[in-house]
């Protein structure tokens, strides 16, 4: 069964270093206040994702010294899919993690509690947390919509205001939906720049790149006028040559390849929806389609042959 793209990105998120004692604290407290319950009746958070249950716990355990049992349900019948639920039960344990926390036990409404994040870099990992918590996120070739799922009104307003204060240039909306409210952020660079802040920066490049190939696609289509059956296959082959090129010059390498090369790069890149023969005749001096096919292949392959770029 194919890991979508959510689940990939809380595992990166988890395999994300934890940082100071402060961010680490801060992390957790993410996770923990967007769960289902964070009162002296219980801490109780339920999730699918298996590593950020185990990171959760670990974490409450070595900053608040308070130990969160877990348990595995089945989320949906037939599929297999598990829904973990990490929780600190009513009791001694649990009003010591929401002293430390800074949370009292005749709290009627719930607030972020700033004291939680004594520094800038705090914030990221508190985002972190609470996306672990409460996140998920539209795979990238459908749309560019990450959310969180909050239990409660102030809560959510809460969050959207630190998401406006984190520098980013993201503008943060809350919607309310089936008694919950969610607060979400639209847009392939406003997402992949929340992503790449809270510590995802593979999924980050992984939803631009779902973008380029979307754009060059999209282009290719609206100005080639084959049959589909013919457009949807040439557009995709454009679209991943113009990403080879994309990833040769990221690299560094692109001043290093023969002038053949380079000057057939450059007009693809230019003109990506000219079929090979366009591109053939505009090289100086011309080329048949074989020879332009011969050129793109071995772009293709220097390509391949590259590690990915680091963000």
């Amino acid at each position: 069964m194919d890991i979508s793209f959510a689940a990939r990105t809380k595992a990166e998120l988890c395999r994300f270093p934890a940082g100071k004692e402060c961010c680490k604290k801060a992390e957790v407290y993410g996770f923990f206040v967007f769960g289902k319950s964070f009162s002296p009746r219980g801490i109780s958070v339920a999730t699918e994702s298996a590593p950020a249950a185990r990171r959760a716990a670990q974490q409450i355990a070595e900053t608040a010294g308070v130990i969160a049992q877990s348990s595995v349900g089945v989320l949906r019948r037939g599929v297999g899919q598990q829904m973990v639920t990490v929780s600190v039960e009513a009791g001694e344990e649990c009003l010591r993690a929401l002293s430390f926390f800074g949370h009292g036990a005749g709290e009627v409404t719930l607030h972020i509690q700033r004291s939680n994040l004594e520094e800038e870099c705090c914030f990221s990992a508190f985002l972190r947390g609470a996306f672990l918590s409460c996140g998920t996120i539209t795979q990238p070739e459908k749309d560019y919509h990450l959310e969180f799922s909050v239990p409660y009104k102030n809560l959510a307003k809460d969050l959207a205001l630190l998401l406006e204060e984190t520098g980013l240039e993201i503008r943060p909306g809350v919607a309310s939906r089936r008694g919950n409210y969610v607060v979400y952020v639209n847009g392939a660079e406003e997402v992949s720049d929340l992503l790449a802040y809270m510590g995802a920066s593979g999924a980050a490049l992984e939803l631009i790149q779902a973008k380029m190939v979307k754009e060059v696609r999209n282009n290719v289509n609206r100005k080639m006028n084959f049959e589909s059956a013919n457009q949807d296959k040439t557009a995709d082959a454009a679209a991943r040559q113009v990403l080879a090129i994309q990833k040769i010059m990221e690299n560094g390498k692109f001043s290093s390849l023969p002038e053949e090369l380079q000057e057939l790069a450059r007009l693809r890149c230019e003109f990506p929806e000219f079929s090979l023969r366009e591109l053939g005749e505009r090289l100086s001096p011309p080329i048949s389609r074989s020879g332009v096919n011969h050129r793109l292949k071995k772009l293709l392959q220097i390509a391949e042959g590259m590690e990915e770029p680091k963000p």
